[in-house]
């Protein structure tokens, strides 16, 4: 099948160009659509890209003589004349670079006129417009653009632009033939667009494909105009490779430059909005002013804050940025953030930076490095400590976004909605973060956590200040403590802790407490089962280095639950590259197969 604009006299005609590209929107979907533009794309990279992506519209460049023509335009392919427009600073760039010419010549729009799909669909096409009036010195750029049609595109929208998740996305495009074609960020947004251009067998006349982000992704947006595979000049390629090689071998300066910002209060000294000149931060934070100006242009290079334009006092001899504003990367390092990532920072960047330090040890025994290099394994090590034990509980509780759906699983749901008040049990809970989700938004639902001794006073102070103490109980004990008698159970983020049979272990023990009738619902990170990029793979060799765990394929998983007593029912997907598996006992019915 191939899709087809129309014939190449009706090119220069922009308003057919318009014409065709609404029609193409309205006809055509994500599933069928990327198989088209990628030859032998199928399987689970299909799925990967038709599940997290959502064919948005088709792009064009038009070139109107003024406003009125192109509102002229619009009504003649039955769009809406009163679409709001706003700069284009990707594609004026692009122009600029393209034509040499300055920027600030060009003053390109983006809209973006409403076309529903073939069911309904939101869908829209993207109209960039330079206006170039007759006889204007910008005609040039317009014949030679109307030929090339090097911004005609079709758009992909990710519908939960996680970094990690996005970068995936664009592996299994490289993989299937796209290669990088630039992009940008776009402030007058908040949006980040990366271009690919399609294989050359590619089903379909539109060469070029764009992921559409919402928000500011500039460390991955770097890394896709960084890739090998755009770099072609003559001897260039000799040297790619240690020059990615470099970039992989320096990223423990990266853990400890995001590390040491946190410890040195320099996001809490900075905000999003106002850009803070070096020596005020070095005040604020008691730092070396020329050191900290060191640390934060590296903390650009990575996204964390961007250059910002602050009044100087004394210009510099040599060009430097005037100050710095906090991107919304960098806020997630803030103490006082929601979600903050800023625990997580201080652990990567200290016990476990220094356990990774004996990575080789590990591979060369298949013993934790932690226990190896600090005596004891990690769960002992910070019992003793109870300011580290903090630390690694509210660590924990960072990623707590990867729960946000849990509380609408059908199980949660289920027993939210029986006749007599249902039990959740959190085994090894933490500081209550996911139980105090599930209760809050469960009014009927009562919870029991089982911990360490310092966790559940931890977790008693957050569930009374979410309001939701009083229905909760709190077991001090092991994983041999599993209390009986709850209607769902949840272990999260514990079995990739530990070996095969301790799992099977900790699994017997919930089973033992099970009813007949309750469910058990595990949270881990999940292998790929085709090597496709995931966090999984990551955590995989920190549980290796650090307590002798490891991450697992779903059908490992379901043979350890089979092993226990258990028949896996299905798992689900959650944010941060996490799933939910759904297990239930060996020969139990399933309540939800009534429902249906």
């Amino acid at each position: 099948m191939t899709t087809t604009l129309p014939d190449e006299t009706l090119l220069l005609d922009d308003t057919a160009c318009l014409r065709a590209a609404a029609r193409f929107v309205r006809e055509h979907d994500s599933a069928a659509l990327l198989p088209l533009l990628l030859p032998g794309l199928d399987g689970p990279d299909l799925r990967a890209l038709a599940g997290h992506c959502r064919f948005a519209h088709a792009g064009l460049l038009l070139f109107p003589p003024d406003a009125d023509g192109l509102r002229t335009q619009l009504a003649a392919c039955g769009l809406a004349v009163d679409t709001p427009s706003h700069p284009s600073v990707v594609v004026r760039e692009r122009l600029a670079r393209r034509h040499r010419r300055d920027p600030a010549e060009l003053d390109v729009q983006i809209l973006r006129p409403q076309v529903p799909g073939a069911i309904g669909e939101r869908r829209a096409v993207e109209v960039f417009a330079l206006t170039v009036p007759p006889h204007s010195d910008l005609e040039p750029i317009a014949a030679h653009e109307r030929t090339h049609r090097h911004e005609a595109h079709l758009a992909f929208e990710i519908e939960h632009p996680e970094p990690l998740a996005l970068r995936g996305l664009c592996a299994i495009l490289f993989r299937h033939g796209a290669r990088p074609d630039g992009g940008g960020y776009n402030p007058h947004e908040d949006g980040t667009v990366l271009y690919f251009t399609l294989p050359a067998d590619a089903a379909c006349d539109y060469q070029r494909l764009e992921l559409y982000a919402r928000g500011d992704h500039r460390d991955t947006l770097a890394a896709h105009l960084d890739h090998p595979e755009q770099y072609h000049r003559p001897g260039h390629e000799a040297r790619q490779p240690a020059e990615t090689l470099l970039h992989l071998l320096t990223g423990a300066w990266t853990t400890q430059a995001l590390a040491a910002s946190a410890r040195l209060g320099l996001p809490d000294a900075m905000d999003t909005r106002t850009a803070h000149r070096t020596e005020d931060l070095a005040r604020l934070t008691g730092t070396h002013p020329r050191s900290l100006a060191t640390l934060l242009r590296y903390l650009a290079m990575l996204g964390v804050v961007t250059p910002g334009s602050v009044p100087a006092v004394d210009p510099a001899p040599a060009p430097e940025p005037a100050g710095f504003r906090l991107t919304e990367l960098g806020a997630l390092l803030r103490a006082d953030a929601p979600g903050s990532m800023r625990p997580l920072a201080l652990m990567y960047g200290g016990p476990f930076y220094r356990s990774f330090g004996g990575l080789d040890h590990a591979v060369r025994t298949g013993r934790p490095a932690f226990d190896h290099l600090f005596g004891e394994n990690h769960f002992d090590h910070f019992a003793r400590d109870p300011e580290l034990a903090a630390l690694f509980d509210l660590s924990m509780a960072a990623s707590s976004r990867m729960f946000e759906p849990l509380p609408a699983h059908p199980v949660i749901t289920a027993a939210a909605q029986a006749p007599a008040a249902a039990t959740v049990v959190d085994v090894a809970g933490g500081n209550g973060e996911l139980l105090g989700r599930i209760l809050t938004a469960h009014p009927r639902l009562r919870g029991v956590l089982l911990e360490r001794p310092h966790a559940v006073e931890a977790a008693r102070r957050l569930l009374d200040a979410a309001g939701c103490g009083v229905r909760c109980d709190y077991r001090a004990g092991d994983f041999a403590d599993v209390p009986p008698g709850g209607d769902v159970y949840v272990l999260s983020r514990v079995l990739h802790d530990w070996d095969d049979d301790r799992c099977r272990e900790i699994l017997r023990h919930c089973v033992r407490a099970m009813p007949a009738h309750a469910d058990l619902l595990v949270v881990e990170r999940l292998l790929p089962v085709d090597g496709s990029p995931s966090l999984a793979t990551a955590w995989d060799l920190h549980m290796l280095c650090n307590v002798g765990g490891r991450e697992r394929r779903a059908d490992h998983y379901a043979r350890l639950f089979a092993d226990a007593g258990l028949q896996l029912v299905g798992h689900e997907p959650l944010p941060l590259d996490a799933h939910v598996l759904h297990a239930r006992r060996a020969g139990a019915p399933d309540p939800a197969a009534g429902r249906s």
